[in-house]
């Protein structure tokens, strides 16, 4: 089990955090995760499960945010045993943080939570990996502040996630640029491909994506040297609950990886 970054970043692979946006429940939950770790293993790609399980920052009131705070973290829990991998949840909240920790591996900030000090601390204080995404809104140097937050308060697992920044009302950018800048901070860099191709602020309330982009934002990121990757994959995403707009067929993950692999070996070869 993986219990540090050093275990996540030990062989010459990126890594990955993968699965639905949103815990929608057990047996949809294990499907996808029985599915992500037989190809991992195949290509040597260190694990760690991705399931949210509630989501806090929706754009309409009527729209999901989970199955129970306490459901959702069981699922992560189950998954965490039966698979023998990590897992990573968001947390929303200072008060969250403890509570998650009893049932997962990596805490993730979310983009725009990043500068919340209160949110940080206490996530440092879990003593578990905090995966802090980068605001739409900040430069890539900023987020060294946020880093120095967790770092400062006594924990030096930290890991930092661009997921695109800002650009017009309703489109995100990649600047590639932020990778290695990021990287120069000490801490490994994941690549949130999905939600880079997010189109937030959409009039229907929905947030739209452009699904069709995410192998050529995954290569690019692998070709700049990223550390990580983050991908949000369901069974079917046309009914996925959330994100399912830029979410990754599930079968379509495997073709994926094998061609990021591939770059990989390339660049370290």
């Amino acid at each position: 089990m993986i219990q540090t970054i050093a275990d996540l970043t030990k062989t010459d692979n990126f890594f990955l955090l993968a699965g639905p946006c949103v815990i929608e429940g057990e047996d949809m939950a294990l499907r996808i995760a029985e599915r992500i770790v037989k190809i991992t293993d195949r290509l040597n790609i260190p694990y760690v499960f991705k399931g949210s399980y509630r989501k806090a920052n929706r754009s309409r009131l009527d729209s999901f945010t989970g199955i129970g705070d306490e459901k959702a973290l069981k699922v992560l829990a189950k998954v965490r045993r039966e698979f023998d991998v990590p897992v990573v949840t968001d947390i929303h909240a200072a008060y969250e943080a403890a509570m998650a920790a009893q049932y997962v591996d990596v805490l993730q900030i979310p983009a725009f939570l990043c500068r919340q000090t209160d949110l940080l601390v206490a996530a440092a204080r879990t003593g578990k990996i905090v995966n802090i995404k980068k605001g739409q809104f900040l430069s890539p140097g900023a987020m060294r502040f946020a880093a120095d937050k967790v770092v400062e308060a006594g924990n030096d697992q930290v890991m930092l996630t661009e997921r695109g920044t800002t650009f017009g009302y309703q489109d995100l950018i990649v600047d590639y640029r932020g990778i290695p800048e990021m990287r120069s901070f000490g801490h490994p860099v994941i690549l949130d491909v999905t939600h880079s191709l997010q189109q937030p602020n959409q009039t229907s309330g929905v947030t739209g994506g452009m699904p069709q982009l995410i192998e050529t934002v995954a290569k690019a990121g692998v070709a700049v040297g990223v550390d990580g990757l983050f991908l949000e994959t369901h069974e079917d995403p046309s009914v996925a609950k959330s994100d399912g707009a830029n979410m990754l067929k599930l079968d379509l993950l495997e073709d994926l990886l094998v061609k990021l692999v591939r770059i990989r070996q390339s660049i370290i070869g």
